[in-house]
C-alpha cells in the first residue's frame, strides 16, 4: 500500500510585522510534517524565528518539542516535525518588528 502525502500552502504572500499564527491545520492522521517558510522579501536586518504549535483540539495550544528554526532575507527555510499531534499551527515572529513577506506550506506523511 502507497504512503499518502499531502501539501498545503497555509498562508500565501502575507506580511509579518512582529508575530503571526497561521491558521490551525488539522494533522492527526499524519506521521511527519515539515513547514516551509518562503521569505519573499525581508530587510537584511530583520531575523524571522519560525516555531511550531501543536493542539489536542484546535482551540489551546503549546510549543511542540522541536527547536525553532530561524532566518535573515529572502530564501526557502524548513522545520521538520515528528510525533505530530491532531493539530499544528505556525508562529513566525519578526526580530525587529519590521514587515517581511513569506509563504507558509505544509506537508504531511503518513
Amino acid at each position: 500500500m502507497l504512503k499518502r502525502s499531502f501539501t498545503a500552502v497555509v498562508e500565501r504572500n502575507v506580511t509579518v510585522e512582529g508575530r503571526l499564527e497561521t491558521e490551525p491545520y488539522e494533522t492527526g492522521w499524519a506521521g511527519e510534517a515539515r513547514w516551509f517558510v518562503h521569505v519573499l522579501a525581508a530587510d537584511a536586518d530583520t531575523v524571522l524565528r519560525i516555531a511550531s504549535e501543536i493542539s489536542p483540539d484546535g482551540l489551546t495550544w503549546c510549543a511542540h518539542e522541536a527547536d525553532p528554526v530561524s532566518r535573515r532575507g529572502p530564501g526557502l527555510v524548513s522545520l521538520p516535525l515528528t510525533m505530530v499531534g491532531p493539530w499544528q499551527r505556525l508562529v513566525l515572529t519578526t526580530e525587529p518588528a519590521a514587515p517581511i513577506k513569506v509563504i507558509v506550506y505544509l506537508t504531511l506523511r503518513e
